[in-house]
């Protein structure tokens, strides 16, 4: 493993600004693409019209053409307000009013319209609730079961205070994949994720894979990571470790992206040839899948990394020819 690519932030001064202000402006590299083509224009008009929350526009997620354009969607559940002001976070916080038991079904039925190959299913962080939203997560896993049985189904959930009982609930409706996300090293954790806690997070995905275990289904766990937050490259390679000790599957690394003023500010960007050295580190752990690039989200290339998803895609690529041959597209 070769060290830390070194590259020197992109700075410039803000000509009207107070005196001495400074602003970073983001490097070359930092350039996602502007969403467009008939899928993704496609699934924006269906999704507006079903008035779904989806984190991929609440959280201003980069890849959010991209990502619809595979027909692949992170929904979110539980209203658009969480009970937590993570320093990193656009989601809106505050109190939240909302609560529906009708939702599981509604967006099942809305997403069964839109023909998504893979679905990721969050919320906010709702500590006000007594089990923090854990039935209204597996009944919407049951409800997108019943309707789309070929669609992969990934829950990107809370920590529920690290209580069994919430956790228990989602792992019995079965999920093809769990995530629950670390987001930066240990020490950062306070600053960063608000009520959350390092060996908590850790606690969740190892508990997850063993209710998975005893319950006879495949699952694989997930986890993410920013840098740029001040952490070093050592921290990284503890927290990477820390996360195999639990046999967590699947790992995502991206650049830390500040939403606005008011948020974490950037310590460092980190140059696309330090991801790629990232990504080789934890696949030598044992993580079966990692991606590890400066756009990279949670639910990045989502679709790919479900139990199964090869099979899987053979049968979306599959036709019958006029013979009765079973043909599959090779484009």
């Amino acid at each position: 493993m070769t060290g830390p690519v070194t590259r020197a932030l992109p700075v410039v001064s803000v000509p009207d600004g107070p005196a001495g202000q400074q602003v970073r402006r983001h490097p070359e590299w930092i350039r996602s693409r502007v969403p467009s083509g008939e899928v993704y224009t496609d699934l924006r008009r269906l999704l507006g019209g079903l008035e779904l929350n989806t984190v991929c526009a609440e959280a201003r997620c980069p890849n959010i053409g991209e990502c619809w354009d595979q027909r692949t969607a992170t929904v979110m559940i539980l209203g658009e307000t969480c009970t937590r002001a993570c320093g990193f976070c656009a989601v809106k916080t505050g109190r939240p009013t909302w609560f529906d038991d009708d939702e599981p079904r509604r967006v099942a039925e809305a997403l069964s319209r839109l023909d998504l190959d893979h679905v990721v299913v969050t919320s906010v962080a709702r500590d006000d609730l007594p089990d923090g939203g854990a039935d209204a997560f597996a009944e919407t896993i049951r409800q997108l079961r019943a309707r789309c049985p070929e669609m992969g189904i990934e829950v990107l959930i809370p920590d529920f205070d690290g209580e069994e009982a919430p956790l228990r609930t989602v792992m019995a409706a079965g999920p093809d994949i769990l995530d629950h996300n670390v987001e930066t090293v240990r020490r950062l954790q306070r600053p960063v994720r608000k009520r959350a806690r390092y060996d908590r997070s850790l606690d969740v995905l190892a508990r997850a894979k063993a209710y998975a275990i005893e319950a006879g289904v495949a699952v694989h766990t997930k986890s993410s990571v920013m840098v740029g937050l001040g952490e070093d490259r050592a921290e990284l390679s503890e927290t990477f470790r820390d996360l195999r000790a639990v046999d967590c599957d699947i790992l995502t690394i991206g650049q830390y992206l500040r939403p606005t003023a008011d948020h974490l500010p950037i310590e460092r960007y980190y140059h696309p040839d330090e991801f790629a050295e990232m990504k080789a580190e934890a696949l030598g752990l044992g993580f079966r899948h990692v991606e590890s690039g400066p756009l990279v989200r949670t639910s990045y290339h989502a679709r790919g990394q479900v139990p199964g998803a090869e099979l899987r895609e053979l049968r979306r690529r599959a036709t019958v020819a006029a013979d009765g041959r079973v043909v599959v597209a090779t484009d």
